[in-house]
């Protein structure tokens, strides 16, 4: 029993945390950051305001992640971000395919608290900074759930907050609200009547108890639905971040009015599921009830810290490549009206890229505060180019190439800026790379990242510790694609359809196409490429076949007689017409796909993108995939085939499609997939990394959207690693991550390993990205 006197005061308990890193701010951002600089070896705290971690994307707000694949809604193919998010993403694929927003909060504080390194502090609030000169020197921070202080110390820290709460305390150069056109040219930059700041969103959840059920709305519900222009978009069958439009809050402080802000989006929702339940509109919400709703708002945008660079939209559209790239964004350029639900306007206005665009490092620390790293949305990006790089995806991409920059300056004294030692040129918001240290720090920085999964445009990973380029490699087979065999289901070519075949530099190879005719008409095929490497925009035509076609079933020779100067995608397209039907295959590959000329509104995408004025952005057609079940390829005879699946590729320094496939893959009736790795004397080995196809096309949203599987159709599930004589070494049932470490308890000592696969299914090859040794 614990009794305490009568006393003047007391003081609350206080505890000392110190670490290399304070992360604050447990979004996804915050989360990727600590997770990725945990594992590169240094001691991080990371701390977060709310109960459980994710941010937006947790149980408490619920909005699904998302970044460069965009709904699968533009032309990123293979555009998912790697590394840690990824694997976060893959995990709640294979654990929670309904997209239940509990199950995702359980992943993230799972693969945090398994970390040693990190030390997570919830609930905990920080209001204070101490600094010595430009420099953080400990945070203040306070628990309401334990009544306990932490005076947070470190080297460094970086804010992934979201409001910026560390940077703006430490007095960090900011800004909010939206630059005008003039600063930097940007055409898009929105007008004062637009507003400059985009809004909160607050959502809710219906479910169907199967019985009428009563709703009374409580006296602070909006009673007049009419006062939101849009109303008539309300309906009962939609729920959740569907309804992002339900935002407010643009015309007001999106930091210091947040709760005014909370309190307008409650009556909203719960004037609008009056509406729903009892206008008498929607018969079928009788039976609905109101299962959850929020009680903290989403927020989008509020303080956007000034870094070396800042990020703008001609970075984004023109897809500018920088040296200092460590991350990459490919979200639309999405800003909404400042009014928000109250607004006559679109709830969004989105232009998209022809591709993904590189984001520099120099976005990522404060260039006045010199050990403050920034990640998620308030990195260095002028208003315009933040509406694309705010997705969560793309923030948390971010956060990894900022956890792995804080391991490198703890691993080698320096602070954020010395990995890229910048010097002025023409203004702070406008640097260059000084050459003295290009090469050093910031190629090391880029490397190690390339090593954990994290996608850089134009980047590929060099590693000299890596046996594997020593080795000789040899396969059991190779695949040749002469075939997508015409094995799958018909499907009338009432959307232009296309055929995305990587290419070696050369001549185009004549094909064949199985079509079905219900009258006389004329096949129209156009051969396509896009105009810049690595993009996957169909914005050039290389050649048009018109074809005419009798009534029935029949193989149509395709004699192209285009060349490629260099390797990449061509999109063998054929355009719409009611009287063709096509004839699609099961054949599934890494590397190979079909798209359409399709719609998909919820990114703004009416299958071409076209501005009505000089906006700054460009003129280009969507062509899409099908999400699966659908996504078949479309069956082809190739002349010759295609070999381009050699063994050489799992060393090739690329771990996913870009503008080849970049994997190894086994033929379809290879039995006992093998790739070998021979060296001329024995090596010691303790570590083997693999890499795995888990679809990088497929956005993974983490809510609402069902998934019809639970792990990519692509992905080796089972392999075994042997040495050279033939002893099983390790052995991997039911993977379903795209990487994997094998560490050997001690190490191997072999002139030889072999990796043998198990093709994942009867129409599906294995494939392999990647395989280093160490």
């Amino acid at each position: 029993m614990l009794k305490a006197d009568a006393t003047h005061k007391r003081d609350l308990k206080t505890t000392r945390c110190e670490a290399d890193l304070i992360v604050v701010g447990g979004g996804l951002s915050g989360t990727c950051c600590a997770i990725t600089a945990a594992r590169a070896g240094i001691r991080v705290v990371l701390v977060q305001d709310r109960p459980v971690l994710g941010g937006n994307s947790s149980s408490e707000v619920r909005l699904w992640v998302l970044g460069a694949t965009s709904h699968m809604g533009n032309n990123n193919r293979w555009a998912r971000e790697g590394g840690v998010i990824d694997e976060l993403l893959v995990e709640n694929w294979y654990r929670n395919p309904e997209g239940n927003p509990l199950i995702f909060d359980t992943i993230l504080l799972e693969k945090v608290v398994l970390e040693p390194n990190i030390t997570l502090l919830l609930n905990t609030v920080v209001f204070a900074v101490e600094k010595a000169g430009d420099a953080i020197q400990s945070l203040r921070a306070f628990c309401s759930q334990n009544s306990t202080m932490y005076d947070l110390v470190a080297p460094l820290f970086c804010d992934s907050s979201g409001d910026g709460v560390v940077g703006f305390q430490a007095g960090a150069a900011f800004r909010m609200g939206a630059e005008s056109r003039e600063e930097f040219g940007e055409k898009f930059a929105p007008t004062a009547e637009y507003g400059e700041l985009l809004g909160h969103s607050l959502y809710f959840y219906t479910k169907d108890t199967g019985r009428p059920v009563r709703f009374v709305p409580p006296a602070y519900a909006l009673s007049d639905i009419t006062k939101i222009p849009r109303y008539r978009k309300f309906n009962a069958r939609e729920f959740g971040c569907q309804l992002w439009w339900i935002e407010y809050g643009g015309r007001l402080d999106t930091v210091h009015e947040t709760e005014t802000i909370k309190w307008e989006l409650w009556k909203v929702v719960y004037g609008v599921w009056n509406h729903i339940k009892n206008s008498g509109l929607f018969p079928e919400a009788e039976t609905m009830t109101l299962e959850w709703v929020g009680t903290i708002p989403g927020k989008r945008e509020s303080r956007r810290f000034e870094g070396d660079y800042m990020l703008t939209q001609q970075d984004v559209v023109e897809q500018r490549e920088h040296p200092d790239a460590v991350a990459f964004g490919g979200w639309s350029i999405d800003l909404h009206p400042a009014d928000g639900i109250f607004s006559e306007k679109p709830g969004c206005n989105q232009w998209h890229s022809k591709g993904i665009y590189g984001i520099p490092y120099r976005c990522m620390y404060s260039r006045n505060i010199s050990n403050l790293f920034l990640a998620g949305r308030i990195i260095s990006a002028s208003h315009v180019a933040f509406g694309s790089s705010r997705v969560m995806g793309t923030g948390a991409h971010i956060g990894q190439a900022v956890g792995m920059a804080a391991a490198l300056c703890t691993k080698q004294g320096l602070l954020p800026r010395q990995i890229v030692e910048t010097q002025p040129f023409a203004s702070h918001r406008r640097m260059v790379l000084a050459d003295a240290q290009e090469t050093q720090y910031l190629a090391s920085l880029q490397q190690e990242l390339l090593k954990t999964g994290q996608h850089i445009p134009g980047l590929r990973l060099h590693d000299p510790h890596d046996l594997t380029h020593a080795a000789t490699l040899t396969a059991s087979s190779e695949f040749v694609l002469t075939e997508l065999p015409p094995n799958g289901p018909l499907q009338p070519l009432t959307d232009s359809a296309a055929q995305m075949l990587p290419l070696p530099a050369g001549n185009v190879p004549a094909m064949q196409v199985q079509v079905v005719t219900n009258a006389t008409t004329t096949l129209t095929v156009e051969l396509r490429r896009s105009s810049k490497p690595g993009n996957h925009t169909p914005d050039i035509t290389l050649e048009t076949l018109s074809i005419p076609l009798g009534k029935g079933n029949q193989l149509v020779d395709l004699p192209f007689k285009s060349a490629l100067e260099q390797p990449q995608y061509v999109f063998v397209c054929f355009i719409k017409n009611e009287h063709i039907t096509l004839q699609y295959s099961q054949l599934r590959l890494t590397g190979v796909l079909s798209v359409f000329n399709k719609t998909n509104p919820a990114v703004s995408n009416w299958g071409k993108q076209e501005p009505t004025e000089d906006i700054g952005v460009e003129t280009f057609e969507f062509w899409c995939p099908e999400r699966r079940p659908g996504g078949y390829n479309i069956a082809l005879k190739i002349d010759g085939g295609i070999r381009l699946f050699a063994p050489e590729n799992i060393r090739n320094g690329l771990q996913r499609p870009v503008d080849q496939p970049n994997a190894w893959v086994a033929s379809l009736t290879d039995l006992n997939p093998t790739i070998t790795l021979t060296w001329p004397q024995k090596q010691r080995i303790s570590r083997v990394e693999l890499a795995f196809d888990t679809d990088f096309d497929h956005p993974l949203e983490t809510v609402i959207m069902l998934n019809p599987e639970t792990q990519s159709p692509f992905c080796v599930r089972n392999y075994v690693l042997c040495n050279d004589r033939q002893e099983r070494v390790f052995e991997q049932v039911g993977n379903y991550q795209a990487r994997n470490t094998v560490r050997f308890d001690q190490p191997i000592e072999t002139s030889s390993l072999t990796i043998h696969l198990k093709a994942p299914g009867a129409t599906v090859p294995a494939s392999l990205l990647e395989v280093r040794c160490y």
